[in-house]
């Protein structure tokens, strides 16, 4: 979630590689193999990141991937990489996509709902480029709507801390307080009650809008979730960006557990943290950028919505490091109750 905004950094993009479609419902499916074959493409892909850019170990390197997969195996002519800075305005987010437009690149993707506004004025401007945006739902007749089912995977890291917490009591950090981020923590939540109904849930959000800062202060995450130790937590769930790195330093000098989200931070996070983390909330933004990539290359994509739920793979959550083995069966259990509807899992916070 940052660089300067015309000034920032444009890398071309290489990497490995997989796609999937939607079903009848608008749903996506899940992404199927590699062919290994593909003709070299024409598609010049333009991506904006938001405040972290590449390298965020989290929601944005998960969209890097994606494009990655997609230059690989598609064979893009080109591919260009923005990113946001802290604390620009619309007018700044409205100018990088212009750019990239202007530049030749179609498809554009702005990753985060922090470009709806700019996403929707500059997609007008454009009719001819296809644009899609990560998490929200701002309209266009070329807008393809990459979002997702957050309070559902959330539910399942929240079981997952309740399940481990031996003093009833966990955390949720997140990054700032908006619509969005209130999923994760209602879903969390939800799960983690489900389990404990008494268990206690502390809840900070680093800032709140129009300060995005949230996203990409480490050390603001620590002193949150050293707060959550300190007050008796075991386990903290963090959906902050780039901040939740703090949240990990915190975890590993409490000798207390972590939840990663969006990747699977068991493997992305610093070395020296990574044995904190008991599982993370799967966010395959990888897999929607590959979609909406590869839809644009077929001459297959549609505008409006796509959601990347429980269902159809579109969050879960990881086991890597072997940490919650003891308790998969229960959490795959209610992973089946969700996807089945006998469980619902509230998106909004009581």
């Amino acid at each position: 979630m940052g660089a300067a905004v015309l000034a920032g950094a444009m890398v071309t993009l290489g990497a490995a590689a997989c796609g999937g479609g939607e079903d009848s419902t608008g749903t996506a499916a899940p992404s199927g193999g590699a062919s290994g074959s593909a003709a070299t493409s024409t598609l010049k892909v333009g991506l904006a990141y938001d405040i972290g850019g590449r390298g965020d170990q989290s929601f944005n390197d998960a969209a890097a991937a994606g494009l990655d997969k997609a230059k690989s195996e598609l064979k893009l002519a080109d591919a260009r990489e923005l990113s946001a800075s802290p604390g620009e305005t619309d007018a700044q987010k409205e100018e990088r996509l212009r750019l990239l437009a202007s530049s030749g690149y179609n498809p554009v993707i702005a990753v985060g709902f922090a470009y709806s506004a700019a996403t929707g004025k500059v997609a007008k401007e454009f009719p001819d480029v296809k644009f899609g945006i990560v998490d929200d739902a701002v309209e266009g007749a070329n807008i393809t709507n990459l979002l997702f089912a957050e309070h559902e995977g959330s539910f399942l890291v929240g079981a997952a801390a309740a399940l481990k917490s031996e003093k009833g009591n966990i955390g949720f950090v997140g990054g700032v307080q908006t619509p969005l981020i209130q999923k994760f923590q209602a879903g969390y939540e939800a799960g983690a009650k489900a389990v404990k109904p008494d268990i206690k849930v502390q809840v900070k959000y680093l800032t709140q809008p129009p300060d995005f800062t949230g996203f990409n202060d480490p050390a603001k995450g620590k002193t949150a979730a050293e707060g959550m130790y300190d007050a008796g937590a075991d386990v903290v769930y963090q959906a902050a960006g780039g901040s939740g790195g703090g949240v990990f330093e915190a975890a590993k000098a409490a000798n207390a557990f972590a939840i990663g989200v969006d990747s699977d931070q068991a493997k992305t996070a610093d070395a020296g943290v990574r044995d904190v983390i008991i599982t993370s909330m799967l966010k395959k933004v990888d897999v929607a950028v590959f979609d909406f990539i590869k839809s644009v290359n077929d001459g297959t994509v549609k505008s409006g919505p796509t959601t990347y739920d429980l269902k159809a793979g579109g969050v879960d959550y990881s086991v890597t490091g072997g940490k919650i083995d003891d308790i998969k069966d229960k959490l795959e259990e209610y992973k089946q109750k969700i996807i089945s509807g006998e469980i619902t899992v509230p998106d909004k916070t009581s």
